[in-house]
């Protein structure tokens, strides 16, 4: 390859592959710079295939080594024009950096083919560069804020793919969807600033969730993204300020404004005109195939509305149930002695599903509203609005409500004067879409791994009503904690009716000053249980006169279950149970021991968990290893086969880990990661059992609060005498895989070395830390001079980045088995 002139210090060159050569269709390109040649580049992209596709613009950086790297997608294209200006920035960005921001960096423009199988594909490569450095070989000490955000970001993972799930899936969200996005911004906000712990299957790597079953699934012809929030005016403001500079302008840009639907989104394809196939949103990249339910939806049309169709068509949009529609169903359905569905979303979703016994009235009533032409745009169309009007000419239902908005002042203007008509529309909605109007600008800006770049959901509050707080009543958690909660007069709120409210702990009480008879504020966006945001003070009169004494609230001394003494540690918010048989935490407790990630019980679910407590066969957690088929039997709805698959299930329980026994013990702060490093450490739970706090904290990663904690639980006298009552009802527990030493097949080649690992590598990164320990190296989270090199998977960010700016050496999985390939033949 050529070299080319140097920008800041910076030399570019092109590399050209193709999965499946053929001779005679590529033309090497040989000159590949910021600005004018772009525009070749990118031409010479497109030539290797024909036909349409896509053109991916993004940032590689292959550090040592001849593997492929890491690879961080910029954006996606739909043409060869549309990916100059983007490549443009992205090699001013390069070159306009120092030190550099990868080394070295590739600007990669990837070129795909629509059809489902492709057989070759070309890729062009802008490839940044700059000498490297010799790197230190100094260890360094670990950082318990990685493995603080590595916990933080495992639970919030998890959290988030149980209400996409919920969500999804079910039909039954939990939280609001401002308590989702909240959850999912803090998730973000951890891997922007720990990008080396980003999983691929990551919630913010993806839309939705996988498809459920019931229905066939088909891919999507290209992805159905979601979009980012903007939560008030400021982030709105933010958004704008984002898309001016990214697409170099200083007046203001034009948006189109669409009402953000509150249904399920759809994709509906037709072949030369006709309908053919319509697919939920699914995963964002495979769908389930609703098409024989869709043809029932009136707003749905057979054919297109013209007499010159494009071949294929991919028209998105929502499925969503009138307010009108919906009260009747649920009349229909309550006449008929069945559960009333929660909200119109629910209730399209619901509808949409339907397998068995087909309603043919739910689905003429569902309402299909078109906002995007994804394929088959006719020639001539350059704007949003103008997709949206060729949308209404095809035959399908447009949102009156959408309109247009130049500039974040029009666009905030917009959504406070749709939320003050929300009340009159027919549908749900829940805040604003803004598109940015222009489609070559929206190409031009691209994508992330889940959203557009050039459109965002402007949000509205949550809706708010007021009504009495009829009692507080507490629920005992699986810790022992007491939780106080708001038992409501019944009040219609964000689309259902809500009787309970979450009041969180005393301290929450206490600076609401929440009192029984109090009219209170409460708002819902989605949620199961509310929020009460305020108490009417100026209407504890009215209360005095209904009879509410309005005495404090307090939380009670006694367990509102077992009677036991109730207890606050100092320094926590939390009242507790101090009973450790207390039948509340019992339950919570056997639930969990069963759970998958513990002791991992099949069929031991929540119901049968409280018939086995309230009958009295399960008085304490062991109880469980001593359940007998006979007992079981005399459960209600429990048969002999039940009975024997239970017992069967437990029998194979009875055989675990150490980490898995330790987290099935429930034991504060100890999660997947703490529970492996403490079997690591201690090898069996004898030795566990004898471990002073002190040496429990020693170990790397385990910061005081956590060895204080495992040393409590396993210093009470109770727990101590549970766990060994498990080991006589049969409980193996199996130590961990000792660590080869060199004697036994291990060696040393990298004593002496320390590696920090970042990034999303081809296979878990504790089969990589192992390799590294087991050849007589050291990992860190953390870098600093003293590291010897920097494992660097894909997506890798700020420990890649310091790597470059310490001169630390990089290397990838490739450069990684090279390494040690040589020291061992060195015998090193």
């Amino acid at each position: 390859m050529d070299e080319l002139g140097a920008h800041a210090g910076l030399a570019a060159e092109l590399a050209l592959e193709l999965g499946d050569p053929l001779p005679g269709e590529i033309e090497l390109v040989t000159q590949v710079v910021p600005g004018r040649r772009v525009r070749r580049f990118a031409a010479q992209c497109a030539k290797p295939v024909g036909g349409t596709g896509h053109l991916d613009v993004g940032l590689r950086s292959p550090g040592f080594g001849a593997g492929r790297g890491i690879v961080r997608a910029l954006s996606v294209h739909r043409s060869a024009r549309s990916v100059f200006g983007a490549a443009t920035r992205a090699l001013d960005g390069i070159s306009n950096q120092e030190p550099p921001r990868h080394a070295p960096s590739f600007l990669l423009i990837s070129r795909r083919a629509v059809d489902r199988n492709p057989t070759r594909r070309s890729r062009c490569s802008a490839v940044a560069r700059r000498p490297s450095r010799l790197p230190s070989r100094e260890a360094a000490p670990e950082s318990d804020a990685d493995e603080t955000a590595r916990r933080r970001i495992e639970a919030l993972s998890r959290e988030l793919e149980r209400h996409d799930q919920l969500y999804y899936q079910e039909d039954a969200p939990e939280i609001s969807d401002r308590e989702y996005d909240l959850l999912r911004r803090e998730l973000e906000a951890l891997e922007a600033a720990h990008p080396e712990l980003i999983r691929p299957d990551s919630p913010t790597q993806r839309v939705g969730s996988a498809p459920a079953e019931g229905f066939a699934t088909a891919p999507h012809r290209s992805p159905m993204l979601s979009l980012d929030n903007a939560m008030n005016a400021d982030e709105m403001r933010a958004f704008d300020a984002r898309v001016k500079k990214l697409l170099g302008r200083d007046d203001e840009v034009e948006y189109v404004a669409e009402p953000k639907l509150d249904g399920s989104g759809i994709e509906l394809i037709y072949e030369n005109g006709r309908f053919v196939q319509g697919l939920t949103r699914g995963d964002g990249q495979t769908g389930e195939d609703v098409t024989v339910n869709l043809r029932h939806v009136a707003t749905i049309p057979e054919e297109l509305a013209t007499t010159s169709p494009p071949p294929i068509a991919s028209i998105r949009g929502e499925i969503v149930l009138p307010l009108a529609a919906f009260e009747r169903l649920n009349e229909k359905r309550l006449a008929a002695g069945l559960r009333p569905f929660e909200n119109p979303r629910n209730a399209a979703a619901g509808s949409l599903r339907q397998i068995h016994d087909v309603d043919l009235q739910r689905l003429a009533s569902l309402e299909f509203r078109a906002y995007a032409l994804a394929e088959g745009q006719p020639a001539g169309i350059s704007r949003q609005h103008e997709v949206l009007a060729q949308l209404a000419d095809w035959g399908f239902f447009v949102s009156p409500e959408c309109g247009r908005a130049r500039g974040a002042g029009e666009a905030i203007a917009f959504n406070e004067a749709l939320l003050a008509r929300r009340g009159e529309l027919p549908i749900e909605i829940d805040g604003t879409v803004f598109k940015v109007d222009r489609l070559e600008a929206q190409a031009e800006l691209g994508t992330v791994a889940r959203a557009p770049r050039w459109a965002i959901a402007f949000k509205f509050p949550p809706e708010q009503a007021e009504t009495v707080l009829a009692d507080v009543e507490f629920q005992v958690g699986r810790t022992g904690a007491l939780t106080p909660v708001a038992r409501l007069r019944p009040i219609r709120v964000g689309g259902v009716t809500v009787s309970n409210a979450s009041l969180h702990n005393q301290d929450e009480l206490d600076r609401k000053d929440i009192r029984v008879g109090d009219r209170i504020v409460i708002q819902r966006a989605g949620d199961v249980i509310p929020q009460v945001v305020r108490v009417r003070l100026d209407k504890r009169r009215e209360a005095l006169a209904e009879g509410f004494q309005l005495a404090r609230t307090r939380l009670p001394d006694r367990c509102p279950v077992c009677q036991a003494a109730t207890v606050r540690l100092e320094g926590e918010s939390v009242t507790r149970c101090a009973n450790v048989d207390c039948p509340a935490q019992l339950k919570t407790n056997l639930r969990h021991l069963a759970s998958r990630g513990a002791l991992d019980v099949d069929g031991l679910g929540e119901k049968l968990v409280d018939q086995l407590v309230e009958a009295g066969l399960v008085r304490r957690l062991s109880d469980v290893f001593a359940l007998r088929a006979e007992d079981l039997e005399a459960l209600p709805r429990m048969g002999e086969k039940s009975a024997a698959n239970l017992v069967a299930a437990l029998e194979r329980a009875r055989h675990t880990t150490l980490a898995r026994w330790l987290i099935a013990l429930g034991i504060r702060h100890v999660g997947e990661t703490v529970a492996e490093m403490l079997a690591q450490r201690f090898e069996t739970m004898e030795r566990l059992l004898s471990a002073t706090p002190e040496e429990i904290g020693a170990i790397e990663g385990i910061g005081g609060t956590i060895a204080e904690s495992v040393g409590r639980f396993l210093a009470d006298p109770h727990n101590r005498a549970e766990i060994a009552r498990f080991a006589e009802l049969g409980l193996v527990v199996e130590s961990p895989p000792a660590r080869p030493t060199p004697a036994e097949g291990g060696s040393d080649v990298l004593a002496g070395l320390t590696f920090v690992l970042t990034g999303t590598l081809s296979q878990p990164r504790e089969v990589f830390e192992r390799r590294i320990k087991d050849a007589g190296g050291k990992t860190s989270g953390s870098v600093s001079k003293k590291t010897s090199y920097v494992l660097a998977g894909e997506e890798a960010g700020s420990k890649l980045k310091k790597a470059t700016e310490l001169g630390v050496a990089v290397l990838d999985e490739a450069g990684f088995e090279a390494l040690l390939a040589a020291r061992q033949a060195d015998g090193a």
